[in-house]
């Protein structure tokens, strides 16, 4: 079996804080990553070298995530790779309509074909590990000093992302409360 550390997976959000976010998940897991800010500059590095999985948000600048996956299923060698869609828009006008036209035209179709965020870590690195074949590893270096990471991700965040954050924050004391 593969190991993470032989994947590259490239991850696509134009909010640098989660693209960052989902960047530490999977760095911490063992892969190797890449990132890009939007569907344009990730078509760049695509072509430039093909990752071994893609992370795709949904709704962004330039070239969204929905034009980006119908591009690659068109090129014979990209529609190989694997993708993983990671929105916050499943169920809103943003992107309901394009979540549903990938999952209708079978682009994309199954379970673990779509995340939605805020992302569970664990969840997250099983769905990526399961598709590329590896198995999903410990930790590298344990994340000692978690407040001074929250401060460092809050900076520059837009109040979107910020909402997004306080409101995954608020479930999680919730789900807490309740055990």
């Amino acid at each position: 079996m593969a190991r993470p550390e032989d994947k590259t997976v490239l991850v696509v959000d134009d909010e640098p804080n989660v693209r960052d976010y989902l960047k530490m998940i999977l760095a911490d897991a063992g892969f190797r990553v890449v990132t890009a800010g939007d569907g344009e500059e990730a078509l760049e590095k695509i072509r430039e070298s093909p990752p071994d999985f893609i992370s795709l948000d949904l709704i962004m600048p330039r070239k969204s995530g929905h034009r980006l996956l119908f591009e690659l299923k068109r090129d014979r060698k990209l529609s190989r790779i694997p993708v993983l869609v990671v929105t916050a828009h499943a169920h809103d006008e943003l992107g309901k309509k394009d979540l549903e036209e990938i999952m209708d035209s079978a682009v994309m179709s199954g379970p673990g074909t779509y995340l939605e965020k805020p992302v569970d870590p664990e969840s997250y690195v099983r769905a990526i590990s399961r598709a590329v074949g590896v198995e999903p590893g410990e930790r590298k270096t344990p994340r000692t000093d978690l407040k001074e990471e929250l401060e460092h991700s809050i900076q520059g965040a837009s109040p979107d992302a910020l909402r997004e954050a306080l409101k995954a924050l608020r479930k999680a004391k919730t789900k807490g409360a309740q055990r």
